[in-house]
């Protein structure tokens, strides 16, 4: 937009100047003079409306060389005439949740959930304390929760996310997400998101971006309060799940959720979770662990323009730093091959002016 602006205003200043040094034209075609010193002045207006606009663009990224890539790109693949021109229909763009769009330390927000989910299910099942994993839970055992395997995590959604009607479990997701807090900031979790990527978000709808949510968690724990929190629909957001049935409860048709695993979205998952969801490859997509490795690179090794941006966990003061060592949010990969496969690595700390709308 900018470029085109710079050009029309230089093409009609150099016709003014040109009749202004031909008298006799000017008696012949004042009316044209005319036309064109408006035509200036909105050249003008537009340069600097479009100037205005590319500054005011994520306000909450400093000034660097991470937050021009993604606007240079955004500029260049959403410009008419730009040879990186991307039609509105294929300008698709892809975000993991746990780490890039909101908090994931100490935990995983769904496996806050599933825990809380625990002790509510023991005082009904007692008999589930049988399990030494879930007595862990109930009783705070941090020794024994050390030892938790990833067949016992698997065996914690299961009990607390299956054998129910998605009704019933789209119910309970919204009462715990409204009242739950994160434990380290004391503020809902749904407040726990990073106001740079909230910004993002917007500013790629407003540039005819159709945004997608490509998660590890859980497609049916996401869908009841995204919308709310990032203005992605429901419709948009792909993750993992597990099987599901129709019957029939009386005369009330349900889908009912089996304790089975049907679809892990992570790693070599998310591409194909974006191409059973979605049927496009994204332009662009944004994660923050090697979990988000196939996704990136899935994108990023189209024929078409694209990129991909890992956001890097830098920040100890206003969040957690943390990498290639973490439980969560691990980022080893990524990182040694982010400059050769061309991706932008955005530092929390030197590039974010805010990280929580609840911190100044």
């Amino acid at each position: 937009m900018i470029p085109n602006a710079e050009v029309e205003y230089k093409e009609a200043l150099l016709e003014v100047t040109l009749l202004r040094r031909q008298p006799e034209m000017i008696k012949i075609d004042v009316g044209r003079q005319l036309i064109l010193q408006v035509a200036i002045w909105f050249s003008l207006f537009h340069f600097t409306l479009c100037s205005l606009r590319a500054q005011e663009a994520l306000p909450s990224w400093r000034e660097g060389a991470s937050k021009k890539a993604i606007i240079d790109f955004v500029e260049r693949v959403t410009t008419a005439g730009s040879a990186d021109f991307v039609p509105p229909e294929q300008r698709i763009a892809v975000f993991d949740n746990d780490g890039t769009l909101w908090s994931e330390q100490p935990m995983y927000v769904q496996m806050a959930f599933a825990l809380d989910r625990v002790k509510i299910l023991a005082e009904k099942k007692p008999e589930l304390l049988d399990n030494k994993m879930f007595k862990a839970i109930v009783t705070h055992d941090r020794e024994a929760l050390k030892q938790i395997s990833e067949r016992d995590v698997l065996e914690l959604v299961m009990e607390t996310h299956a054998n129910m009607s998605t009704a019933e479990f789209d119910q309970i997701v919204k009462d715990w997400i409204t009242t739950a807090k994160h434990p380290v900031y004391k503020k809902p979790y749904t407040e726990c998101v990073y106001v740079p990527m909230l910004e993002l978000l917007e500013y790629l709808r407003a540039k005819q971006f159709k945004t997608f949510i490509v998660s590890g968690g859980g497609i049916d724990f996401m869908r009841p309060w995204v919308e709310t929190v990032y203005g992605v629909p429901p419709e948009q957001v792909i993750g993992s799940g597990v099987k599901l049935r129709y019957e029939l409860r009386g005369t009330e048709p349900v889908i009912m959720r089996l304790p089975e695993i049907d679809f892990i979205d992570d790693k070599s998952g998310k591409p194909v979770g974006i191409q059973r969801h979605i049927g496009r490859r994204p332009i662009l997509a944004f994660g923050n662990s090697d979990g988000d490795y196939e996704m990136l690179q899935y994108t990023t090794s189209g024929a078409k323009t694209a990129l991909g941006v890992l956001i890097h966990h830098t920040d100890s003061k206003r969040e957690v730093a943390y990498d290639r060592e973490s439980h969560f949010g691990k980022l080893n990969r990524g990182l040694d091959d982010a400059a050769t496969n061309g991706w932008v690595v955005v530092d929390m700390q030197q590039d974010w002016e805010q990280v929580f709308s609840f911190q100044r």
